[in-house]
């Protein structure tokens, strides 16, 4: 692996630590040249998946469109970045579990708005109007109606 800092060095392996159930692998990297050392993490993916768009297209899966999408849902909300991370690590790890080759779009989309639902109720709220594509206001509170109920 090359240097991205030096870009002449190579890195070498001086450390690695497995998680539980031995993956991430998390490897320490040290440059031959700069002496510079960065974290790595690998992770193991065995089979590509694929989603299936509402135009029957597909396209193959990818976690960051997911943390967009909830980095625009909580926009100026009282969240950290580590912990959309981690709330799209879960996603992504509940998608992998359920499927196998390819997820409907929309599998994923009811997936992130039940996460978010107990995480931000405000982000959730912002996430439903997008992805459920709301048409008037009536399809709005009928969305958080219920959520209303449930604090009285």
């Amino acid at each position: 692996m090359k240097c991205p800092f030096c870009r002449r060095g190579i890195f070498s392996v001086t450390d690695t630590r497995t998680n539980n159930g031995g993956f991430p692998i998390r490897r320490r990297r040290r440059c031959s040249r700069c002496g510079r050392r960065v974290w790595s993490v690998e992770v193991m993916e065995e089979n590509p998946l694929h989603v299936i768009k509402k135009d029957q297209s597909r396209e193959p899966f990818d976690r960051t469109k997911i943390l967009r999408g909830l980095e625009k849902a909580c926009y100026k909300r009282p969240v950290s970045q580590e912990q959309l991370e981690e709330l799209v690590s879960r996603i992504e790890e509940e998608i992998y579990r359920q499927y196998d080759r390819e997820v409907p779009s929309r599998a994923i989309g009811e997936l992130v708005m039940r996460y978010l639902k107990e995480f931000d109720q405000v982000a959730y709220v912002r996430f439903a109007s997008v992805y459920r594509e709301f048409k008037d206001v009536s399809e709005f509170v009928e969305e958080v109606e219920p959520m209303l109920n449930r604090k009285r």
